[in-house]
């Protein structure tokens, strides 16, 4: 009896090793590669997978996530013949576990040394100046390079990320010096454009004013040539009315009479004056018109009923 509760023991453990060996639960997103007999036979999904013990076996387990992977730092020649000190990260994902199992004996070692060599070979290919500007055109080369290759390993590169670039300290400093450099030159540019617009902006406030008091001053010689026009033709209005009414005058019964007498005492009176204001004796060019004039006068004063004027200041 105790011999067959040994068997029987036994058989148990038996059993339940066959069982576990028989019921696989895969993770998800994960999958395992299973060989029978030393051969490539399936490749298990995520859930409940039944394989035969002792003659199946789990030879791989991949992760389908997206994997990121360190590539580890190295120093890059550039074109212009500078040291470069390169460190970035490439992600990754297992796409075929059945490749990535057999395609390489190693496939993240053999991702990490083509992204090596293609990042030195890119870096190779540009100056210094360029590899700080063009790092997305780094990346996508790289991630092209490793990709074509690396589909025979059942991977896909999804992309490359530079993390750091670090020339030699010389080389910083000098790039430094440069930087400020041409701050100083655009600290210069920016005040000379900005003492240029100033006198551009004061001869065009100059302009400006000039042109208002010129066009100030054409306005008021304007206003005053109007209003001198204006004197003139009111000056002229009252002289023709003047005419006018001494024109209706002389038509009137004795305004002939009455202009020759004027005449004759603005003759005298003007006479008079200039024979008092100078030493010289006056005496008129033709004292006919003159005697003429007077005994007109005195005629016309007789006609009238009055008395003849003291022409000469008499008393």
């Amino acid at each position: 009896m105790e011999n067959f509760g040994s068997v029987a023991f036994i058989l148990f453990i038996l059993a339940i090793v066959f069982v576990v060996k028989t019921v696989n639960v895969v993770p998800q997103q994960h999958a395992w590669v299973v060989e029978r007999l030393g051969k490539y036979h399936a490749t298990l999904g995520p859930g409940l997978n039944i394989v035969i013990p002792f003659i199946d076996r789990v030879a791989y387990k991949h992760i389908l996530k997206e994997i990121p992977l360190d590539v580890p730092p190295q120093v890059c020649i550039t074109r212009d013949n500078t040291q470069l000190q390169v460190d970035g990260i490439l992600y990754f994902q297992v796409t075929d576990p059945m490749r990535a199992s057999y395609g390489s004996s190693n496939y993240i070692a053999a991702i990490t040394q083509l992204a090596q060599t293609t990042l030195r070979s890119v870096i190779g290919k540009m100056e210094l100046d360029k590899t700080f500007e063009e790092r997305d055109h780094i990346n996508t080369t790289i991630v092209n390079a490793i990709d074509e290759s690396a589909a025979n390993w059942g991977v896909k590169v999804l992309r490359y990320e530079i993390k750091d670039l670090t020339p030699p300290k010389e080389i910083l400093h000098a790039m430094q010096a440069q930087i400020t450099a041409e701050r100083e030159k655009r600290a210069l540019i920016a005040a000379s454009e900005g003492r240029k617009q100033e006198q551009i902006n004061i001869a065009t406030g100059e302009r400006a004013a000039s042109i208002a008091k010129s066009e100030g001053e054409m306005q008021a010689s304007i206003n005053r040539a109007q209003g001198q026009a204006a004197a003139i033709l009111a000056i002229a209005t009252a002289s023709a009315e003047a005419i006018r009414k001494t024109a209706s005058a002389i038509r009137e019964p004795g305004g002939s009479d009455a202009v020759n007498l004027k005449v004759a005492e603005q003759y005298v009176a003007a006479f008079g004056n200039l024979a008092k204001t100078n030493n010289s004796i006056i005496v008129p060019a033709n004292l006919g018109d003159m005697s003429g004039m007077i005994a007109s006068a005195m005629q016309v004063i007789k006609s009238q009923g009055g008395t003849a004027p003291h022409i000469l200041g008499g008393k």
